[in-house]
């Protein structure tokens, strides 16, 4: 705290705002400097409302040693200067006995017989003050439980009385009864106790979090496995990194144990790493301990004690070295309790847990599935093996000239060869074989760095492949293979041009689908590479005599293959017939001399140009030939890709269904060729697909499944960016907590931490978690994600436009916490960043919505900041029609009157409402038998009928106005637009 609260008004405004803080040190630390602070004041009362805060803190922050001292103060202050305390201060105090027998039990060395005498205590003042005993047996009986002795007695006392204001809330009452009946082993009984927790009708600050954590495994052993899984979703993020709900967090992670989510447990123990060091109360950390050791055994009896593990803070730990830590801490923990207690309740309670066998193998629980084998340092990637892989056991001489004859070929059985080539050549003591068959050392090692060179080239790393390829070349001038050296060289001529320009926009997806402009200023630079690339390999070839016809082959699909680059890049038509030159070159020297592999490369660039250039016909006949080629001549490897190309023409050409059956043969066929294929892009084309065949559910499970393909073999930008697609889908489907696990798993990342792979593809995952926080209905953790965005995307210098959206959002968050000051603030700035760079529909969507929310907030008194949202809304709408800018949803001009109309009629300005709605509906004009605005103009109608049959009470016109619609809309078809017309001429005609 900077400074010290000078007077009792400070005092107070310090007091509320750490009240907003979460619990945890920080809380805790101010807490306890108001205190301080309070004591010098000569007034007693803000003393007692700085103690309270102070216990609150030790309570939820999980230090039961501190929160019966603080009470004790505030007691001494009541029983000496009762006049203090008003009503609500008498019931805090008295409320609050109930959380000092709470800390008593969390303490095993506090004796028994004082958590006795306390309650005995709670008894004698609540009888004096005329207060009901059900609270006072509530705690009897948790201590009850607690030692495990006569339970079913205590249960009876409390269950049975009548609630009073002093009671625990319903929620917390609706647990304490299910957690009895599940300690009695009746499942059933607990699950049907718990459902108004579990469906949400009962909550407080602790439920229904802490209920699910104990529900979890109840409702897998009753087959409920479904609702298990979407509790666990929420359910943790209702308790992760809190001390004071760190034996919740336990049980979250016993449940990961016990279905196969092994992977998953470890990534939330990390992320709740904090809970060893914070977590002050014994008992909270017995319940915590013993679901970590369930879930580190877990870990360990599948083979991967060695696996990293977040831990105790001071070392690094090992699954196996963390759990015999846990295993010795939690054992002391239960022996004290159990002294204490003089039973065996804990000790038992807790090897009951340890015990417990798997209760399903998998189960699916996030849309980022992850096993063991994949969170192992260094784990190796393992492609499917659906055809017999190539016997590397070979002697080296045979080896190698089976790996230059594939290559050759282009066989992709060749990859693996180079990669066993290279383990021996780099081992200690390799002797290269004096063979005239095999070449020199210096021929190897260039072959190896050429196949090196090739994967940097895949995974766009083009500036090491370039590299690696010159020195390639060099080696085989060394080695006397001049031809060899000319397509290293050409190699390195393409990968060269194919470098980006360095700008100081980083690459990536942006916040926002970027304007056509993005990269203009980089297009000739581009352009210009792959000419000059062009070039140089036409000089190369004309220098290089005594190719053999594979090498020249290949030479001539580079050159094709610069000019097709150029034409991606420029989508310049005059470069498309240069192209098709080239490719016919290919083709006729391939087809000549019988080079099968490169006459399917030439046919594939042939089919690829014409989509380039906006021939779909003659792009699908091409494929379609190239298909018949391939099934009748080979080579096979070439297939999947080939179809793969024909389905995204077909998407297209708007046939979806064409191209889904396109890419499900591809993905068959890819399997024997898992080195040769993109089956990652196959699974996103796949996701588009089905999209537009209207199964979404189908088409998340294959955007996930390319985002996991792209990050077992390193492509992590990719790899993000399909995960971010498919937590928007999730999101559109209302999949709210699957959407968050999944990027809360990714934010957890450490290069995504960092902001590594791209800070605007981070900043769209907290972007699409922000807004699925706010669908959560979490608006406080939803705005502190917005408001943390806005304040780094203003300095986007480079982005304007994806500042414009994020402030807008933020803008529309706080308007709906009551902030209206610093929303308008907020939109201030997005309309700022919107002039430089437009956002025209997301600004104009986030005004409306703005002053829908003031005027419903404050009515009249609102009106005018709603209308002053709507003017700018209106400035936007005139600058999108200037610019030719068309809108994907709502026409800007007809959803603008519309709010208008809504905002007045918020206001009570009826008449202005009405006219305002006739604007819209005269914007709208009347539907058609295809328009798909009837539903927008039948709610335009139905608004103003409202406005003129209910407010304005003229039934005859609104109803006139209603008949009409009615009958428009039936004849056109548009019956099920209908409805909410004649509910409402029917409610007018009642009236009447």
């Amino acid at each position: 705290m900077p400074t010290a609260p000078q007077t009792t008004d400070e005092l107070y405004e310090a007091l509320q705002a750490n009240q907003r803080r979460p619990y945890g040190r920080t809380r805790t630390v101010t807490a306890e400097e108001l205190v301080d602070a309070a004591e010098r004041f000569e007034e007693t009362l803000p003393l007692v409302r700085a103690l309270l805060e102070l216990q609150e803190a030790y309570t939820y922050g999980s230090e039961p040693r501190k929160s019966p001292v603080a009470f004790a103060r505030l007691l001494t202050l009541f029983d000496e200067q009762p006049d203090v305390f008003d009503e609500n201060l008498r019931h805090l105090v008295f409320w609050r006995f109930k959380w000092v027998a709470a800390a008593l039990r969390a303490l095993p060395e506090i004796p028994l017989t004082s958590l006795r005498q306390w309650l005995t205590e709670m008894r004698e003042r609540y009888e004096k003050a005329g207060l009901g005993l059900q609270p006072y047996y509530g705690q009897t009986y948790r201590l009850a439980a607690h030692v495990g002795e006569d339970e079913a007695l205590a249960f009876e006392l409390w269950a049975g009385r009548t609630r009073t204001r002093l009671s625990d809330c319903e929620a917390c009452e609706i647990g304490e009864r299910a957690l009895y009946h599940l300690a009695a082993g009746d499942d059933e009984r607990a699950l049907g106790t718990w459902e108004p927790v579990l469906a949400g009708k009962e909550s407080c600050q602790e439920e229904p979090a802490r209920s699910i954590a104990h529900a979890l495994l109840p409702l897998l052993r009753a087959g409920h496995t479904d609702r298990a899984r979407e509790l666990h979703l929420a359910g943790y993020r209702g308790c992760r990194r809190n001390p004071s709900m760190s034996g919740e967090v336990g049980r979250h992670l016993e449940f990961c144990a016990l279905t196969g989510n092994e992977a998953r447990g470890l990534e939330l123990l990390a992320e709740n790493r904090n809970l060893f060091d914070e977590v002050d109360s014994p008992l909270e950390l017995l319940d915590f301990l013993t679901g970590v050791e369930v879930l580190l055994r877990r870990v360990e009896q599948l083979g991967h004690g060695e696996l990293p593990a977040a831990g105790f803070p001071g070392r690094t730990w090992t699954v196996s070295g963390l759990r015999a830590e846990v295993h010795g801490r939690a054992d002391d923990l239960a022996a004290r309790f159990d002294a204490r207690n003089g039973t065996t309740a804990h000790t038992e309670r807790r090897s009951t847990r340890l015990d417990r066998a798997p209760l399903l193998e998998a189960l699916e629980l996030t849309l980022r599935t992850r096993h063991l084998d994949e969170v192992a340092p260094g784990a190796p990637v393992v492609a499917p093996a659906a055809r017999t892989a190539p016997d590397l056991s070979e002697p080296l001489p045979e080896l190698i000239a089976r790996a230059r004859a594939l290559d050759e070929r282009g066989h992709p059985d060749a990859r693996a060869c180079w990669t066993e080539l290279r383990t021996r050549v780099t081992a200690r003591g390799y002797t290269h074989p004096d063979d005239p068959a095999v070449g020199p050392l210096a021929r190897l090692r260039a072959d190896l760095l050429a196949d090196e060179a090739s994967r940097l080239g895949e995974r766009d790393d083009f500036t090491g492949a370039a590299a690696l390829y010159e020195e390639a070349a060099g080696l085989y001038d060394d080695a006397g293979s001049s031809a060899h050296a000319a397509l290293a060289r050409a190699h390195a001529l393409l990968a060269t041009a194919e470098i980006p320009p360095r700008t100081s926009a980083p690459a990536g997806s942006g916040t926002t689908p970027r304007g056509p402009a993005d990269g203009a200023d980089d297009t000739p630079a581009e352009v210009a590479a792959l000419t000059a690339a062009h070039a140089a390999m036409v000089r190369l070839h004309a220098e290089s005599p005594g190719l053999a016809p594979y090498q020249e082959a290949r030479l001539l699909r580079l050159r094709a293959t610069a000019l097709g680059l150029r034409l991606q890049a420029s989508g310049s038509d005059g470069h498309v017939a240069a192209v098709l030159d080239e490719i016919g070159l290919l083709h006729d020297f391939a087809t000549r001399h019988d080079v099968t592999g490169q006459i399917a490369g030439a046919l594939i660039l042939r089919a690829s140009t014409f989509a380039l250039s906006g021939d779909l016909p003659a792009a699908v006949a091409e494929t379609d030939a190239l298909l018949d080629r391939l099934n009748a001549h080979g080579p096979a490897w070439h297939l999947p890709r080939a179809l793969g190309l024909r389905a995204r023409l077909r998407l297209g050409a708007q046939d979806a269904e064409g191209a889904h059956a396109d890419l499900g043969e591809a993905l068959r066929l890819a399997a024997a060729w898992p080195a040769n294929v993109d089956t990652a892009r196959l699974h996103g084309d796949l996701a588009e697909a089905c999209l537009r065949l209207g199964r979404p559910d189908e088409a998340l499970r294959h955007l996930t499944r390319s985002a996991e393909l792209n990050l077992r073999r390193g492509d992590r930008f990719d790899a993000y960016c399909a995960y971010s697609n498919a937590a928007t889908l999730s999101l559109d489907l209302g999949r709210v907590e699957d959407c968050i696990a999944l990027l809360d798993s990714l934010l957890a990342e450490p290069d995504v931490a960092a902001g590594e792979p791209n800070d605007r593809l981070v900043a769209q995952l907290r972007l699409t978690r922000a807004r699925a926080l706010r669908a959560g209905e979490d608006l406080k953790a939803a705005t502190a994600e917005v408001l943390a965005l806005a304040a780094e995307s203003a300095g986007w210098d480079d982005d304007p436009g994806s500042h414009a959206v994020i402030a807008a959002e933020t803008a529309v968050l706080l308007a709906e916490a009551d902030e209206f000051d610093r929303a308008r603030e907020a939109a201030d700035q997005a309309l700022a960043a919107h002039a430089r760079d437009p956002r025209h529909e997301a600004l104009s969507n986030c005004l409306r919505e703005l002053a829908r929310l003031q005027a419903r907030q404050q009515g009249a008194d609102g009106l005018a900041g709603a209308l002053a949202f709507l003017a700018d809304a209106g400035r936007v709408a005139d600058g999108a029609r200037t610019a030719g800018y068309e809108a994907h949803g709502r026409s800007l001009d007809s959803a603008l009157a519309y709010e208008y109309g809504r905002v007045h009629a918020y206001a009570d300005a009826y008449e202005e409402a009405l006219a305002a709605l006739e604007k819209a509906l005269a914007l709208l004009g009347e539907p058609g038998p295809e328009s798909d605005r009837a539903g927008e103009w039948a709610e335009c109608v139905r608004f103003a009928a409202a406005m003129e049959g209910i407010y304005l009470e003229r039934p005859a016109p609104a109803l006139a106005r209603l008949d009409a619609a009615v009958s428009r809309l039936t004849a056109l078809g548009h019956t099920g637009e209908t409805e909410p017309l004649t509910s409402l001429a029917d409610r007018l005609r009642d009236e009447e």
